[in-house]
């Protein structure tokens, strides 16, 4: 009978690598790959999250409000009329992100006058309810969008700082972050806008 010693041995046979559970473990590495740069997408084009600040979206949104942003969608298309989008006024990345509606398009002219909202020299067909607005401020004359430009007014016409005034202006492409679409808190507006 041999005996057999204790520590090492090199003449063992060397253990077959099972196939299959490699195969399987290379399938969830890349099923989990996916799955994190399908998040990630997710979240960088379309989740980016941000708050209203201000009572100047009131009936439609409200201060504290959270919103979800698409900044994918404005880099294949324009913003269109009645679009609730988010900026920042003159690109100034140090200001909060501003939440308004679009009334205006590139080439559109733009006036206000005894209150009522004129696009192209037609009364605007709001999707909302909108006060007589009190205030023309820069739109008091006739203002012609340039050809990157949006106006944008926000829903409380009466509390809102917007594209009638000076510091804000007309919207310029470039500094539009994205389209709000998704209302997320509080539970009671939770839903799509």
């Amino acid at each position: 009978m041999r005996r057999q010693r204790s520590g090492l041995n090199f003449s063992r046979r060397k253990k077959k690598v099972n196939m299959a559970v490699v195969k399987e473990v290379g399938v969830w590495a890349v099923e989990i790959l996916i799955t994190l740069l399908l998040a990630f997408s997710l979240v960088y084009f379309v989740g980016m999250r941000t708050s209203v600040i201000g009572q100047s979206m009131a009936g439609t949104l409200e201060g504290g409000d959270e919103i979800l942003v698409n900044r994918f969608i404005y880099k294949v298309t324009n913003p269109k009329p009645n679009d609730i989008i988010v900026f920042q006024p003159n690109g100034n990345e140090k200001s909060h992100y501003y939440v308004k509606r679009v009334v205006a398009v590139p080439g559109d002219t733009v006036m206000i006058k005894n209150g009522v909202l004129y696009v192209n020299g037609e009364p605007f067909e709001d999707e909302i309810q909108a006060a007589s607005i009190e205030e023309a401020g820069l739109a008091s004359e006739e203002i012609t969008l340039a050809q990157d430009e949006f106006f944008v007014l926000g829903d409380n016409r009466n509390n809102s700082e917007d594209s009638r005034y000076a510091n804000i202006g007309n919207i310029k492409k470039q500094h539009i972050i994205g389209k709000a679409w998704f209302c997320v808190a509080p539970w009671g507006n939770f839903g799509f806008l």
